[in-house]
């Protein structure tokens, strides 16, 4: 883990208190809390409709919350717009990479950028992209609806890493990709915590995740269920049955 994870020698980057969210009606988080600390990968896991995507989306202004704190930066950001939120320097590479199939991939990527940095600071870092990224150089001219999967998933992660964010956060970037891409975007995503980006990483694959988080959550019907080091996670609690809609998670 890297010293920055630790609370006593830095200040969160993010500061989740309490957030509640609904869907109408229907809630689909109670009251969760969680923290992120400058230079970590925190893990988020958890089944489908267990409130993973509902937290990133509303930390990144896509869906309001009903109450709850959500600090950046040691600023309030809760109900503020995406554009806002973006700006203030947190990127989300969505689920389902929603880029732009019309658009080529210098399109997207320069879409990335708006709104942070000038255009000689875009044309630096598009060599740096292209060297996370060499199969989106060979493809720069090329539509996004043309890319493969593994393709568009690329060019969902540059795309939000070119506009320099505070915070990365990734929505299931495994999801529907071939055995041979997952391991890719595996390597990709520990290459970047080696480069000290700040991640908070949601993914269905808990077991692929948990091997390169610093610290981990596990969320169930809309409750955080387990906090901590990911080690202390896969030795409390039964990640397998909780899956599986049997497990009673861990304690906090």
């Amino acid at each position: 883990m890297s010293q920055a994870s630790d609370p006593k020698l830095s200040d969160p980057i993010l500061s989740v208190k309490d957030l509640v969210v609904a869907y109408g009606s229907v809630r689909a988080l109670h009251g969760i809390s969680l923290e992120v600390y400058p230079g970590e990968l925190v893990s988020v896991c958890g089944v489908n409709g267990s409130g993973k995507s509902t937290t990133l989306k509303t930390i990144a202004g896509i869906l309001k919350p009903q109450s709850g704190q959500i600090i950046f930066s040691n600023k309030s950001i809760a109900g503020k717009k995406p554009e806002q939120i973006h700006k203030l320097g947190v990127a989300l590479v969505p689920e389902g990479r929603e880029i732009f199939p019309s658009l080529t991939v210098a399109e997207n990527l320069r879409i990335g950028a708006f709104g942070r940095y000038s255009a000689k600071q875009f044309t630096l870092d598009l060599e740096d992209i292209y060297a996370l990224f060499p199969i989106l150089k060979q493809r720069i001219n090329q539509a996004g609806g043309l890319l493969s999967g593994g393709e568009q998933q690329m060019l969902a992660i540059a795309r939000a890493l070119i506009s320099h964010p505070e915070l990365l956060m990734m929505d299931e970037p495994s999801l529907g990709l071939s055995p041979t891409m997952v391991d890719t975007i595996f390597e990709l995503i520990a290459t970047l915590k080696e480069r000290k980006i700040t991640i908070l990483l949601v993914e269905q694959n808990a077991e692929r995740a948990l091997q390169i988080a610093d610290r981990a959550y596990l969320l169930s019907t809309g409750h955080v269920k387990f906090a901590g080091q990911p080690a202390d996670m896969q030795s409390t609690v039964d990640i397998t049955a909780v899956y599986l809609g049997e497990g009673k998670g861990g304690e906090l």
